[in-house]
């Protein structure tokens, strides 16, 4: 079969893949969508089809598939954008009492803790901070890995010590303001 034949068939199958689309889809021109991208996909596919097998079945496996993926990506949208038109109250409230200033303030405090640490300290937890193991640290500093634990574990406790005043807020607040 040539590819002219192959899209006089599937054009042919126009009607059919209507009824079944109006299976899936919310409306018909939902439907008349799922269909126009079904033999849009099967045209441009014409070579992975196998001579000789069921087109109908072929094309209903394309129908579903494209539906299903489009279904999860409008899923997903809708999951990570809020499709409100009015903010609630507590958002309101969060709004208006988290602004950049107070990250700002956090921010100068942790920088200001971190100067604190000595050199010894400081260099294995910011390189443990920004995602070194242990072992790539023991070696960039040709010490044991036990010692790079050491100093990382009495770092974290000088600035635990350093950011008291922040331990009652929620860890979330404290590290979404450590952008530095």
């Amino acid at each position: 079969m040539n590819r002219t034949e192959f899209n006089v068939k599937v054009v042919k199958e126009e009607k059919p893949l209507m009824n079944f689309a109006s299976h899936f889809a919310s409306g018909y021109e939902d439907a008349k969508d799922l269909v126009q991208e079904t033999m849009l996909k099967a045209i441009t596919n014409y070579d992975k089809f196998k001579e000789g097998t069921n087109l109908k079945a072929w094309l209903y496996t394309i129908l579903k598939n494209t539906f299903i993926n489009s279904y999860r990506k409008t899923t997903i949208v809708k999951s990570l954008v809020k499709q409100s038109d009015e903010v609630s109250s507590s958002e309101l409230f969060y709004s208006s009492h988290v602004n950049q200033g107070q990250h700002t303030f956090v921010r100068a405090d942790i920088q200001q803790a971190l100067s604190k640490l000595s050199e010894d300290y400081y260099l294995p937890f910011m390189m443990y901070f920004e995602g070194y193991k242990y072992q790539e640290i023991a070696q960039h500093m040709d010490m044991p890995i036990g010692t790079v634990k050491t100093r990382i574990h009495i770092a974290r406790k000088l600035l635990k010590k350093s950011l008291k005043p922040y331990a009652l807020q929620t860890r979330a607040d404290v590290l979404s303001a450590m952008d530095f």
